[in-house]
């Protein structure tokens, strides 16, 4: 397998981000307003509330993606994580949402919490593994999640 680099957001890869993104959501789910305010604008609906995003990059390529949004303090949520299909089940997930964790305790986050699915089985599997527990969704959130997850950093 080709060496993977996580690199951070650069609005050079927004085309990359938004492409990855509404094709993962658009595959299993439907694209939400947020969403679309998310992926065409990160800079402003991410970035400068005080959020991150990072990338995987396989060569020239933007594989993946995984960002941060920031809630209130010391809390952050874990959004758009998305890989290429082709891409997939090689450990790029996992390499996102730990260098996302990092981000997080590296900005002050004291909890991460993420909103997820229950048929993303190997999502859901991989948060786990990662300390992540299941703790009750507050409704209408998101329309797609049925579970929510938290982690203590």
């Amino acid at each position: 397998m080709q060496s993977i680099s996580i690199v951070p957001y650069l609005s050079e890869y927004q085309a990359d981000f938004q492409r990855i993104n509404q094709a993962w959501v658009e595959r299993i789910f439907s694209i939400e307003p947020f969403d679309l305010e998310q992926l065409e604008s990160p800079e402003t609906f991410i970035l400068h509330p005080g959020g991150a995003i990072l990338l995987a990059k396989a060569s020239d390529r933007v594989v993946g993606t995984v960002g941060l949004k920031y809630v209130e303090e010391g809390v952050f949520e874990m959004i758009k994580m998305a890989v290429v299909p082709e891409f997939q089940g090689k450990g790029i997930g996992r390499a996102l949402a730990c260098a996302i964790v990092e981000k997080a305790r590296g900005l002050g986050g004291k909890k991460l919490v993420l909103y997820s699915n229950t048929k993303l089985a190997p999502a859901l599997g991989l948060y786990r593994s990662l300390g992540f527990s299941e703790m009750p969704p507050e409704c209408g959130k998101y329309l797609r999640c049925d579970i929510k997850m938290e982690l203590n950093l």
